[in-house]
Parts: C-alpha cells; structure tokens; sequence
C-alpha cells in the first residue's frame, strides 16, 4: 500500500499541538529518559515505541474506565486506547526530532460491526513506516520494525476491513471528537467511529 501525506510539508509531522504536545515536561522527561540510554534516533524510536507498547496500558485490556487522549495526559496516567497510545508515541518521537504521522485502519469489532483503529507512521530514510502500539496481548504480537511491518492486524477486505493510506499531521476531527466528548470508556466504545469520512 502507498502511503499518502496529507500534507507535503514535513514539518507539520514535528508539530506540537494540544493532542500531540511534546512540549509538556511529562512528554519531555520522559523522552529524556529514555534518550539517555540508546546510542541513536532508530533505537531511540524502538525504545519510546516499547514503551508506551508496554508500559502504557490499554485501557480495554486493563479495564480502566478512564479516557485520555492528550498525549501529556497519556503517559501521565499510563492508560488509553489505539488512539491514545499513538497519540503518546507521536509525542515521544516528535520530541526527539522523528517525523511521525497518525494512521487509521478499519478493523471489524467484537459485536460484529466496524471500528476505526489507531497506528503511527515514522519516518526513517526518507521513507514512512506503520507502527501499532496498541499493546500485545494473546493473539497479538506487534513488533517495532523498520523492515516490513509487523502490526497487530492485517485488515480482511472481505470483512470490509482496509487499511487508510492518509497520513495525518493532526488527529482525524471525527476521533479526536469521540474521545473528547466520551465520560468514560464504556460510553466511548459505543460513539467510535465505525469509518472515517471526510477523509481526502
């Protein structure tokens, strides 16, 4: 699948936001940490990608009612589903100078109908690759990878899965809408985007 920028500028993938902002000291201290004991930008990414894989729990599979969605909060509250865990990682490497986008799948959910589902793109010489930080579980095994992707779904076209090409700088609005307004994650799991529209 071709990967396509939203925008041509590069640097819109470096930028801070309210969603994204790696400016905050919680996303900077943590960046630093982790930067003190890698050698280079690609272990830095692998680590910062371990980590919110790992030590960020997804709130589904931990139980956790909470919703966050500002990267900040993210890691400062170690929860958050898809979106929120990419969100986080985007913060981690935008931080250290990593051009990271945002990226949607269509992924069949446990009822029967469709979800949007959160990922990151990162690019490393000159070229962007798909990561899920979603979190591992039984049945999933996503892997930090440079060298063909190792996700946590592959969509089935005949369930009407897909992969979106478009690579965001920003969250997509209709997401970014449903985890603002939802209360908690039983309320957001139902007021998900089941596609995205508006899409280019």
């Amino acid at each position: 699948m071709d990967l396509i920028q939203q925008t041509p500028d590069l640097s819109a993938y470096l930028a801070a936001d309210t969603v994204i902002d790696h400016h905050h000291p919680v996303v900077r201290e943590t960046a630093a940490r982790l930067a003190g004991h890698v050698a280079d930008s690609y272990a830095y990414a692998q680590a910062a990608y371990d980590f919110v894989r790992d030590a960020v729990a997804h709130s589904a599979d931990s139980g956790d009612p909470r919703v966050t969605w500002r990267a900040s909060d993210v890691l400062g509250q170690r929860t958050g589903i898809c979106h929120a865990k990419a969100h986080a990682l985007a913060a981690l490497l935008r931080a250290e100078g990593i051009p990271v986008a945002l990226c949607y799948q269509r992924l069949r959910d446990d009822d029967g109908g469709h979800v949007v589902h959160g990922l990151v793109a990162v690019r490393f010489d000159g070229a962007w690759h798909r990561q899920d930080p979603r979190g591992n579980k039984p049945g999933i095994d996503a892997r930090f990878s440079l060298e063909g992707e190792r996700l946590a779904w592959i969509p089935d076209k005949k369930s009407s899965e897909e992969d979106y090409p478009v690579l965001y700088s920003e969250p997509h609005p209709v997401v970014l809408s449903a985890l603002k307004a939802a209360p908690d994650r039983r309320t957001l799991w139902k007021t998900l985007p089941t596609a995205l529209r508006g899409r280019p």
